[in-house]
């Protein structure tokens, strides 16, 4: 007589680690949840978000990518939260909107409450950071599919904006460019990354010169720049937010650039970290190709009048002004162009 456990299905394993994430997941609470982790749907109250006037609702989803493929081959998990966290708040965030609530996906060939456990620990903890709810999600387990060990990740975000401060909104020449920084390659590039460093071992300390192992530093979590954006949105005339992810900075910006406006990027402004470097050096790769494909160092760009460019600057760490909005043809094919 066959069984789910012979096909290789674990119900018993799901159980456990329903029960291990339960006290992360409760962790998150926030004003607006409602209920508690193991029910059929998320529950969230938006009358309890009472000082919104005229509210728009905006959602967003995303994965970490081949990035998990890494985690797996040092099992180490519980990173990966802060990267599928970050790249869906993220996004939505560059709308003006406040995060309200998260939800996640976890794929995996053999279901490991404690693997489950670390990952959404992680998840989390970025919650937590970011002020969303955590209101639920789904374990999979699809037994050859994937083999024991690895696993895929996909999150989705729900936030609110109040409709008249909808990002991006007058963004016109003269307004300045402020980039803020990102310390490593978050969850970008990983396709990439992983050819460029197939022959290397990951756990070689001999990489940075600073006691940590190459894999270390690849899978150093991404930084969550909702909150850094969310104290420019408070304090400042922000016309516009751009979460520079896979594909660079020209399309990434160019998404909140108007017709008859160009933003030129002076890349002298900043110093790439240490690790797109290396990468670039093992891949032989080209300038142009790099800026493709990473961030380069600049996470997210805030689009502010110039006269708070330095009050910008002062309220996120390290962050600095990259460049600036000018007029351009209203047939300009390119919006965003290096100085």
């Amino acid at each position: 007589m066959s069984t789910y456990r012979e096909a290789g299905v674990d119900v018993e394993a799901g159980e456990d680690a329903v029960d291990r994430i339960r006290s992360a997941v409760a962790s998150t609470v926030r004003p607006g949840v409602l209920g508690s982790v193991g029910g059929f749907g998320g529950l969230f109250d938006l009358a309890a978000i009472g000082h919104y006037q005229d509210p728009l609702l905006v959602s967003s989803t995303d994965g970490v990518g081949t990035k998990a493929l890494l985690a797996a081959e040092l099992g180490v998990y519980h990173t990966l939260g802060f990267d599928l966290v970050a790249m869906c708040v993220d996004d939505l965030v560059c709308t003006g909107a406040e995060p309200l609530f998260f939800l996640d996906y976890v794929l995996v060939g053999h279901l490991d409450p404690e693997l489950v456990e670390q990952v959404v620990a992680g998840i989390a903890a970025a919650c937590r950071e970011v002020g969303a709810g955590l209101l639920g999600g789904e374990m999979a387990e699809h037994p050859g599919q994937l083999p024991a060990g690895e696993l895929d990740l996909a999150g989705f975000c729900v936030g609110v904006v109040e409709r008249d401060r909808l990002l991006p909104q007058r963004v016109e020449p003269g307004c300045v460019l402020v980039g803020l920084p990102s310390p490593n390659l978050r969850s970008n590039g990983f396709s990439l990354v992983r050819k460029v460093f197939a022959d290397r071992v990951l756990t070689d300390e001999a990489w940075t010169g600073a006691g940590r192992s190459l894999g270390e530093v690849l899978l150093e979590p991404s930084v969550l720049f909702a909150p850094k954006a969310r104290r420019l949105l408070e304090a400042l005339d922000v016309r516009a937010l751009a979460h520079i992810t896979g594909g660079g900075m020209v399309p990434k910006l160019g998404r909140v650039v108007p017709d008859g406006c160009a933003a030129v990027v002076d890349r002298r402004s900043w110093e790439p970290p240490q690790v797109f470097t290396e990468v670039q050096r093992a891949g032989a790769i080209s300038d142009d190709e790099m800026a493709r494909v990473f961030n380069l160092g600049i996470g997210m760009v805030a689009v502010v009048p110039a006269e708070e460019a330095s009050a910008a600057c002062r309220l996120v760490e390290r962050a600095t002004v990259i460049g600036e909005v000018v007029a351009a043809r209203a047939d300009a094919a390119q919006r965003v162009r290096w100085a």
